[in-house]
């Protein structure tokens, strides 16, 4: 077996050829990957959901949207919270409740009081479900072109148009990959 580097933080954008319509146009950040799989959530599926219809102690601490957002197409009963916690914390452990997946960007014991994490949270998403791949799979996926691999930041988790993250994260690319950003929506109208 192939040594896996890890992608844990990146994000994966789905690339105009990608026909999955779990993934059309998706936006993922990768909260996990190595020789075991890879697990991560679509950042830009707001559902019609409020947050405070399901995880109403959490939903003031959300941002707008202020609703549950698709993560992947696996475990949709399930509830997952990615938060940013700002600040130079790169040696700390982070404050409890919270555990660092890549710089300011963590996963949120949503069994937890949320008032012990109300002061230093910087953002907050709620996500139904996760997407997420076996043992070599997404690396597949990644020889067949059907993901571009890009840098993550910060704002990506609490972007306040997601509808428009999959074009604005391809614009922020360098050379040819910020070009892809203007692929129409239906390329047969042209």
């Amino acid at each position: 077996m192939t040594e896996v580097s890890s992608l844990t933080g990146r994000l994966l954008v789905a690339t105009p050829a990608l026909s999955d319509p779990n993934f059309e146009r998706a936006v993922v950040l990768l909260l996990d990957h190595d020789e075991e799989g890879s697990l991560g959530v679509v950042l830009n599926r707001p559902t019609p959901v409020d947050v405070v219809d399901i995880l109403e102690d959490w939903a003031g601490l959300t941002g707008e949207p202020g609703v549950v957002f698709q993560g992947g197409p696996v475990s949709l009963d399930s509830a997952l919270g990615v938060a940013v916690v700002p600040g130079d914390a790169s040696g700390e452990r982070g404050p409890l409740g919270w555990r660092r997946v890549h710089g300011a960007i963590g996963l949120i014991d949503l069994e937890a009081p949320p008032e012990l994490l109300a002061s230093v949270l910087g953002s907050l998403r709620i996500f139904a479900g996760y997407a997420g791949w076996g043992p070599g799979q997404l690396e597949d996926e990644l020889a067949e072109g059907a993901w571009y691999v890009v840098e993550s930041e910060p704002g990506d988790v609490s972007s306040p148009a997601p509808e428009r993250l999959w074009r604005q994260v391809l614009r922020r690319q360098r050379g040819d990959l910020a070009l892809v950003a203007t692929y129409p929506d239906d390329p047969s109208l042209n």
